[in-house]
């Protein structure tokens, strides 16, 4: 499986999911593939051990048509979140993607997801990681 993980800002969102993913063994048989909004959020992505990283809006709309998995936080499918760094185009593509959307609510971007609990980043994080191992058993393309 290809999956995509799409964060802006400094990236550490992003880079912990790679990270729990790493530590769960996932990409050693599937493909991560970091977008950041910005370079420096694609960097940390990269060091935290994404397979191939790539920046900006261009990215994010072929990347989002070639992922099975989408993982990121919320503001990825709003326009104008993170700061006004998500564009539209960019919001357009992980909606209209074929792949399966893992987000991790925040209310950091003004936007509340109603029926969901605060709960730390670290357990938002293993919740993600958690269901993308699921989504990701018994395939073992890369």
């Amino acid at each position: 499986m290809r999956i995509l993980i799409i964060d802006g800002q400094s990236g550490r969102l992003g880079a912990q999911i790679i990270e729990g993913l790493r530590k769960a063994g996932i990409a050693d048989n599937h493909a991560i593939v970091a977008v950041g909004t910005n370079s420096l959020a694609t960097s940390g992505m990269l060091g935290a051990g994404a397979h191939q990283g790539a920046t900006g809006e261009n990215a994010v709309v072929v990347q989002c048509r070639k992922a099975d998995v989408i993982a990121g936080p919320i503001g990825i499918t709003l326009a104008d979140a993170m700061l006004g760094e998500v564009t539209p185009q960019m919001a357009a593509a992980v909606g209209q993607s074929d792949a399966v959307r893992v987000f991790l609510p925040s209310d950091r971007c003004d936007t509340f997801v109603v029926g969901t609990i605060p709960l730390p980043r670290k357990q938002l994080v293993d919740a993600a990681v958690s269901k993308i191992v699921e989504l990701c058993e018994g395939s073992s393309d890369k």
